[in-house]
């Protein structure tokens, strides 16, 4: 006899006789329908680009924010619900300046990806609350790109993809992806090639973040001319 989903799916901190836990798979669920996001990692740094959800063509698109600063050398990009994301980019922040403030320098890409999902994972073990419907790809100078999930698993790539269509979207990469990391332009031409897959995609539909050529290096934002210039309706 099937067992009753419904009396293992009323909290987040109980197991399924199958060892599942539903919350946090529900949480996976609402990522996957969220506009997905990208990651690509380049000799220079890593590549991260977003499809803007423009629901009217009232909204402001640079208004709706799918990369998001953590740091000067630190951005994200999210996938699910925004305000969950918009609660983990603090998170993600409060570690960054704790670090700087405790060693003096910028933390590591790894240890902040580590620090979110901690915190993520708290929140599948811990009653009155429910697990955060939203996935990161945490992107840093030094070169290092992880995902943080609903679960608070943390996973390296080369290149990413989280929200909806994610298995089709890293197919694309992984077709396209070098056996050595590329040029940034390149990044940025297989981050969009793979968001846009057989549709024609606008400038102002999505947002793109890369690092740039300073010392220290940060990440900075292409206007929608110069994303123009790598989109494959261009």
């Amino acid at each position: 006899m099937e067992p009753d989903r419904q009396a293992y799916d009323r909290g987040q901190t109980i197991f399924s006789p199958d060892g599942r836990l539903y919350q946090v798979e529900y949480a996976r669920e609402a990522v996957s329908r969220g506009s997905p996001s990208v990651g690509v990692r380049t000799a220079e740094g890593p590549v991260l680009a977003a499809r803007r959800p423009l629901r009217s063509p009232l909204i402001e698109p640079e208004s709706v924010a799918k990369i998001h600063e953590i740091d000067d050398h630190a951005a994200v990009a999210a996938a699910g619900h925004a305000a969950d994301a918009r609660r983990l980019v603090e998170v993600g922040r409060e570690a960054a300046t704790g670090h700087r403030i405790r060693y003096d320098e910028p933390i590591g890409t790894d240890a902040l990806a580590r620090a979110v999902a901690d915190h993520v994972q708290e929140h599948t073990q811990t009653g009155g609350s429910r697990p955060y419907g939203t996935a990161l790809l945490v992107a840093g100078t030094d070169g290092g790109l992880f995902e943080v999930d609903p679960g608070g698993t943390v996973a390296g790539w080369r290149a990413g993809a989280i929200g909806a269509d994610a298995r089709e979207v890293r197919s694309v990469l992984a077709e396209g992806l070098e056996d050595e990391p590329g040029t940034l332009d390149r990044g940025i031409e297989l981050a969009l090639g793979a968001l846009a897959r057989e549709d024609s995609l606008e400038p102002e539909e999505v947002a793109v973040a890369t690092p740039d050529a300073g010392e220290p290096a940060t990440f900075s934002r292409l206007s929608s001319a110069e994303i123009d210039r790598f989109t494959p309706a261009s």
